[in-house]
């Protein structure tokens, strides 16, 4: 090659890797990137072979963190189903419009239940932004006809309204049929992760030639625990009928997350298409789920309750088998998701998630956050860096070093009683900026003196 192609050739790769003011780093010079969102329910930490996991083989949920990033210090906003899912829907902390706590059946709800009207949903940005929008699975964002999926930014629809539902019996829940749109169905041979994953999988076949998001929340591992026989009969081995039961369900779980991936690849939309995976909040001990190292379970804000397997992935775009160990949190996915399609985010948007790709490929450096919060009705923490504050109630305030101390056992609270100043004056400034809850309650407190041996901290 002589100079002068060797300098044109230059020329042209400066011009290709020179980035438009606003635009993120990884957005792809030949169109906008699919963004899928698979979300589990009730999914301990420890319950992904990359966390440890042993006795049910994970391969494809793994794959994304082999592929991508494994968040070592991923979060969930709240230790229980809906208000995560408001917080992960919007970007914002859900307490700062009321929805901290989880709503009740149908028959006890508020009837104000739902997301905040006021509220900007990730799927109403990205269809302005010329998105196919699909959702396919647990919704749990409200009941009445203001708030149903398809008025808050999906194009369409498959699933059910409320928070639990049978796996078997389309028809079979007090919370409402599986709808698609607004009408019920009934199929024969039914199991909930097979049907959302078959709707998923359709949804990406009908719109690859066109930018989509894809929300998969499947309601497993939720309970009730069920699951056919094809699933069941491949953990023999396992003679705890309720963790057998478990292992099928995650196992079904993990071969929708695989028909997803092969229906991408298969598509040639893999380095065209960013994908997260995430859990819910931690696992409760009712459905055998683990979320080993840490202590405590859902509805707590103990660690096993909001550090979750939280996984991202983008071919090409960011690095391979990287572990980021920076606190994270469910509200990033929004901000990240928005920044990578439109390469902007909204200047009023007031999120308290951030665009996490930079750092993630190393043009930003420093912690995406300086503290992470909680408020779950009496219970509430806040971590900053190594360090995580701790009220149970009223009891005395706890605080750990998470690093050294990740099921939370050695309280250092008056042996640095500054740090526990320096933590609650930040956690005070930000919970002076939250509304009162809009409906629901929080759940009962467990003393310290009662954690030992809960079941959620269990090794697997």
């Amino acid at each position: 090659m002589n100079r002068r192609e060797f300098l044109h050739r230059s020329a042209r790769f400066m011009a290709a890797s020179t980035i438009a003011p606003g635009l993120v780093s990884g957005a792809p010079p030949s169109g906008k990137p699919n963004i899928v969102l698979i979300v589990s329910d009730d999914h301990g930490y420890a319950d992904i072979g990359l966390q440890g996991c042993t006795d049910v083989p994970t391969p494809n949920i793994d794959s994304i963190g082999r592929n991508g990033v494994r968040f070592g210090n991923g979060y969930v906003s709240c230790p229980v189903c809906s208000p995560t899912r408001a917080g992960l829907a919007t970007g914002r902390y859900q307490q700062r419009f009321g929805h901290e706590f989880n709503p009740g059946p149908p028959s006890a709800e508020n009837h104000d239940f739902g997301l905040s009207l006021h509220e900007v949903t990730l799927a109403e940005r990205l269809k302005k932004a010329g998105y196919a929008t699909g959702m396919f699975g647990k919704w749990h964002l409200g009941f009445l006809p203001q708030f149903h999926p398809m008025k808050r930014g999906f194009d369409e629809f498959f699933g059910f309204l409320g928070g639990m539902h049978s796996y078997l019996d389309p028809q079979g829940d007090r919370e409402g049929a599986v709808l698609r749109g607004t009408q019920a169905v009934n199929e024969k041979d039914f199991y909930t992760t097979d049907a959302f994953t078959r709707e998923a999988v359709s949804f990406i076949e009908r719109h690859k030639s066109q930018p989509f998001f894809l929300y998969l929340p499947y309601n497993g591992v939720h309970l009730p625990l069920e699951a056919p026989e094809r699933y069941l009969a491949r953990f023999p081995k396992i003679g705890d009928e309720k963790r057998r039961t478990f292992a099928a369900m995650l196992s079904a779980l993990d071969d929708g997350v695989g028909r997803v991936l092969a229906t991408l690849r298969k598509n040639g939309l893999e380095e065209n298409t960013l994908l997260f995976f995430i859990s819910d909040n931690g696992g409760p001990p009712a459905n055998t789920s683990r979320n080993h190292p840490f202590g405590g379970f859902k509805g707590q804000v103990l660690e096993g309750g909001i550090h979750v397997p939280f996984l991202m992935q983008w071919r090409g775009r960011l690095p391979a088998g990287k572990v980021y160990d920076a606190p994270v949190i469910s509200l990033d996915i929004h901000p990240t998701a928005l920044a990578a399609a439109t390469g902007v985010l909204p200047p009023d948007a007031k999120f308290d998630g951030v665009d996490l790709l930079p750092f993630l490929t190393g043009k930003k450096k420093g912690l995406p956050h300086d503290r992470l919060f909680w408020r779950f009705g009496e219970q509430s923490a806040v971590r900053m860096g190594d360090w995580k504050l701790l009220r149970m109630g009223d009891e005395p305030p706890e605080l750990y070093n998470l690093p050294k101390d990740p099921g939370e056992k050695n309280d250092l609270a008056t042996q640095l009683p500054e740090k526990v100043k320096e933590l609650q004056a930040g956690y005070d400034l930000w919970n002076a900026q939250l509304m009162k809850p809009r409906f629901g309650r929080g759940r009962p407190i467990v003393p310290k003196s009662a954690r030992e041996g809960q079941a959620g901290g269990a090794a697997p």
